[in-house]
This record gives C-alpha cells, structure tokens and sequence, in this order.
C-alpha cells in the first residue's frame, strides 16, 4: 500500500448492483468502457481495485472487482473515490492543442499586460461547456470558459496560462481593474 505521488481521480462507486458484488460507478474517462485501461484503481487508502468485468448501464457502468464478492462488500465501497497516477495516461497520443485536465490544474494565469489572475485549481463540465475554476490570493474562486477566445495560450512547461479577461468575463471593455481589485459594480449598488 503505498501512497499515490499525482493522483488523478478516475470513477466514484456508487451503490451495490445485484447480490454478486458488482457495482454501480460513474467513470471521469471519455469512454467509461476504457475505466479499465488505464490500469488499477486505487483508493486515497492504499486498496488496489482490479477489474474483471465492465459493462454499460444508464448514465454509470457496472464493474465487478477482484476480491469483491457479495452485495455487502460492494456496499461497503459506496462513495469510494477510485484514482490512478498521472503517468498512466499516454502523452505521445495527444495533439499539440490537447490537454489532459489534470495538468491544467496549478498553472498560473495572466492576461497579455503581465495581470496575474490566480492559478487554475479546477477543472469542470456541467453540460454547458468547460469551465476553468480560478483561484488568486485573498480572491474568491471564479469560473471562466475553457474557450479558444477565452484561453489563449498554455505553456504546461512554464506552468502558465494566457486569458483574454474579457472573453473570459473578468473584466468589462471600459473597466481598468481586474476582478476582485476594486470597487463592485455600480449597477449593484456599490
């Protein structure tokens, strides 16, 4: 049981499908079929999770694994968080403008003027498009779009960022100051 050095989350198990230990898990993979291929699972513990069987349900797959038996060890793991390391996802296959989201997090971002704006600390899809969360010093997060008119330029070996912050919606075109440097927004009262 040794400690995962960059984890990144791949699934959370969900409840107990049936009485043979099978469960019910929503995979973060573009195909949740390939959950598999990237290896073993692993939990924040230590555990190792093998899988010997996957298949489609709804909006989860249902996945059997190794040493999980019955309906009350697959209850058991219900919330389970399941991760790999990073170094299991392939880099050669990516194109030059693809990025895996894990990388993304921590780069640092700024605006073509040298304005720093925080650093990106997450990375999500509600159904509307990608968002990038960031987060600055003394800041409260915010999300902008994970856009071609939003995000300029990533330079993963600089661990930067280049935003457009009106596309990104941090600043308006006649406001000077950043957000979260100034005064509020005088249609608010303000």
């Amino acid at each position: 049981m040794t400690k995962l050095e960059n984890p990144v989350l791949m699934a959370v198990v969900g409840a107990a499908q049936g009485l043979r230990g099978e469960v019910r898990v929503k995979a973060f993979t573009a195909d949740p079929l390939a959950l598999g291929e990237y290896g073993n699972l692993r939990s924040m513990d230590g555990r190792v999770f093998e899988i010997l069987d996957i298949r489609e349900a709804k909006n989860v797959v249902v996945v059997r694994f190794r040493g999980i038996n019955d309906r009350n060890a697959a209850e058991a793991l219900n919330g389970l968080e399941l991760y790999v390391e990073r170094e299991a996802f392939p880099d050669e296959e990516l194109d030059e403008d693809e990025f895996y989201y894990a990388d993304l997090e921590g780069l640092e971002v700024y605006d073509g003027d040298g304005q720093h704006y925080g650093a990106v600390t997450g990375v999500y899809d509600f159904g509307a498009g990608d968002l990038l969360e960031l987060k600055g010093p003394g800041k409260r997060p915010v999300l902008i779009p994970f856009s071609e008119a939003a995000v300029l330029e990533i330079d993963l070996e600089a661990s930067k960022m280049l935003i457009d912050p009106i596309a990104a919606g941090l600043k308006d075109l006649d406001e000077d100051k950043p957000y979260g440097t100034g005064k509020g927004r005088p249609d608010k009262g303000e």
